[in-house]
């Protein structure tokens, strides 16, 4: 019995992923800056579905089926947006105030294959809004029941560092 313990304990850690660490690079202190600017991105969207059926005999037996579907939905730019509010900044429309706004842009910037499916990487620029000079960028994974999970993981991963 104790083996059986081991061995399921030792499967079910392996089972587990592990994302690659976050990349970023902080090339200005932010102190500086009051107001942010979050370029817009599209809304993604996301599914996961799950059919079961159950027949019976050809002689009149009852036939059963269902099926539940997830549906979400993320806009990236959204997302960012939360993220830097509850981090203290300002969120605007337009830049007009040059020397305290920075401006946010966010990609899809890869998709790694593992065992049990995909990780989604995004990458996250933030430029100063009168000289464009790169003040922070960052580089994360995410993985989740849907791509729209990973990518809100990878989001909030890459944006922790920030």
């Amino acid at each position: 019995m104790k083996y059986l313990y081991i061995f399921v304990v030792l499967f079910f850690g392996a089972c587990s992923y592990s994302l690659l660490p976050v990349q970023t690079n902080k090339l200005s202190d932010m102190s500086k800056y009051k107001y942010a600017f979050v370029e817009q991105t599209q809304t993604l969207s996301g599914g996961l579905g799950v059919g079961v059926g159950s027949g019976g005999s050809n002689f009149g037996g009852n036939f059963y089926a269902n099926s539940v579907s997830m549906q979400k939905s993320l806009n990236p730019s959204d997302a960012i947006a939360g993220i830097l509010m509850k981090k203290g900044f300002v969120l605007v429309n337009s830049v007009s105030n040059d020397l305290e706004t920075f401006i946010v842009r966010y990609g899809e910037s890869g998709r790694r294959d593992t065992w049990y499916g995909y990780t989604l990487e995004v990458s996250i620029q933030m430029i100063d809004a009168k000289t464009k000079n790169t003040l922070f960028t960052c580089s994360a994974e995410g993985v989740g029941d849907t791509e729209v999970d990973g990518i809100r993981l990878a989001i909030t991963r890459c944006l922790s560092e920030f």
